[in-house]
C-alpha cells in the first residue's frame, strides 16, 4: 500500500510521539537520572561515529571556494543572528519570552550536514563544496555557538545559561573529544562505519529522540504547557515561516548579485538557510543546563521541520530547472549540426565550382 502523500516522514511522527509520551509520562526522580545518563551516552556516540565517517578527502574537494564558504558562513553566524534580533518587535508580541529565547538560540546554531548536502545533490549543485561548507559549518558551530549565545541569547535577554567560555568547555568534552576520537578511529572503523550507516542513522535519531523527550520531561514538570498557549505555538510556526523566508531570499539574490554560477547558488541556498536538529538539541542541553530547555528546543523542532518540507519542493524546481536548461542546450546543439552540414555541402559546392 503506497503511504499518502499528506503523512510526515517517519522520523516526524516519532518525534511528535516522543513529545507526546514526554507530555503524558514524563520522566521522574532515578529514571529522570537513567534518561540523562542513556542521552549523555548516545550524543557521545553520536559525534564519535560522525567523526569516523566524515571523509576528509571530499571536504579537501570542496575547501578552496573559499568565497561560497564566506557567504555561507556569513549567512549562518551572522545573518541569521541579526534577522533574529531585528525582528524582535515582530516576534515578541507573536510568541512567549521563552519562545523568544529558543528563537534566538535556532539563529545561533551551525547548519545542517546531511540534508544540506543532500538537497544539493537533488539539485544538481556543487556537491564537494556543500559537503566542505556543511562539515566545516558543524565542526567550527562548536565553538561559534556558544560565542554567540553568551553575546546575542545570554546577554540579551539575562536568561540563565553557562557562561560561553565555560560552555566551550563543556562542548569540548561532551561533543567534540567523541568527534576527534572518531576521526582518530576512521582508519581502523571507517570503513565498517559506511557499511553500516543504518546504525549511524539510528543512533543519530536515538539521540535526537531521547533528548527531546528528557527535554519535554522537564519542561512539563516545570508546567510547559500551562506556559505555552495555543495562539503562542501558532505564533512560533508564524516567526519560523518569517525566518526562513527571510533566509532563503537572502542566500539566493545574495549569491546571484555576487555572481555564482546556478550550481553554487543552490549549494549557498541550502548550506546557508539551514539550521542543524542534531547539533542543536544536544548543544541546547550543554548550554542551557538550567534553563527552559523545552521551550528553547521547541522553535528548533519546527524550524526543522519546516525547512525540510520548503527546501524538498526548492531542490525539486532547481533540478527540473537544470533539466530544462540542459535539454535547451541539447535541442540548440542538435538544430547547429544539419545547418554545419549544410555549410560544410555549400563550401563544397562552392570549392567545386572553383575549380
Amino acid at each position: 500500500m503506497a503511504r499518502p502523500r499528506y503523512l510526515p516522514d517517519n522520523f516526524t511522527l516519532m518525534l511528535v510521539a516522543t513529545v507526546a509520551l514526554a507530555s503524558f509520562l514524563p520522566a521522574h526522580g532515578e529514571g529522570r537520572v537513567a534518561f540523562n545518563l542513556l542521552t549523555n551516552v548516545a550524543i557521545a556516540a553520536l559525534f564519535f561515529l560522525h567523526g569516523a565517517k566524515l571523509s576528509r578527502e571530499a571536504v579537501l574537494a570542496g575547501a578552496t571556494h573559499w568565497r561560497l564558504h564566506l557567504l555561507v558562513f556569513a549567512s549562518t553566524f551572522a545573518v541569521f543572528p541579526i534577522v533574529g534580533l531585528a525582528l524582535k518587535p515582530m516576534l515578541s508580541w507573536m510568541v512567549t519570552p521563552d519562545l523568544y529565547l529558543g528563537i534566538l538560540f535556532l539563529c545561533t546554531l551551525p547548519a545542517t550536514v546531511q540534508s544540506a548536502i543532500a538537497f544539493t545533490s537533488i539539485a544538481r549543485g556543487n556537491v564537494p563544496a556543500a559537503v566542505c561548507s556543511a562539515s566545516a559549518s558543524s565542526l567550527f558551530g562548536i565553538f561559534i555557538t556558544p560565542v554567540l549565545v553568551g553575546l546575542v541569547v545570554i546577554h540579551h535577554n539575562g536568561a540563565n545559561g553557562a557562561s560561553p567560555f565555560a560552555s566551550i568547555g563543556n562542548i569540548m568534552l561532551q561533543l567534540l573529544a567523541p568527534f576527534i576520537a572518531g576521526q582518530v578511529s576512521r582508519k581502523a572503523i571507517g570503513k565498517w562505519v559506511e557499511r553500516n550507516r543504518g546504525l549511524l542513522k539510528i543512533v543519530d535519531q536515538g539521540s535526537i529522540l531521547l533528548v527531546v523527550y528528557t527535554a519535554f520531561s522537564e519542561a512539563v514538570n516545570t508546567g510547559l504547557w500551562h506556559q505555552v498557549s495555543p495562539l503562542a505555538l501558532l505564533g512560533l510556526l508564524g516567526c519560523c515561516a518569517v525566518i526562513l523566508a527571510i533566509m532563503l531570499a537572502f542566500t539566493t539574490y545574495s549569491a546571484r548579485w555576487l555572481g555564482f554560477s546556478r550550481e553554487d547558488e543552490i549549494t549557498i541556498v541550502f548550506c546557508g538557510s539551514k539550521k542543524s536538529l542534531a547539533s542543536g538539541i544536544p548543544m541546547a542541553k550543554v548550554l542551557f543546563a538550567t534553563g527552559p530547555l523545552g521551550a528553547i528546543v521547541l522553535p528548533l523542532m519546527l524550524f526543522h521541520q519546516m525547512q525540510l518540507m520548503v527546501c524538498a519542493v526548492l531542490a525539486q524546481r532547481y533540478a527540473n530547472r537544470q533539466r530544462a536548461a540542459q535539454a535547451g542546450r541539447t535541442i540548440k546543439a542538435g538544430a547547429a549540426k544539419p545547418a554545419l552540414r549544410d555549410g560544410k555541402s555549400d563550401n563544397s559546392a562552392n570549392a567545386g565550382a572553383g575549380r
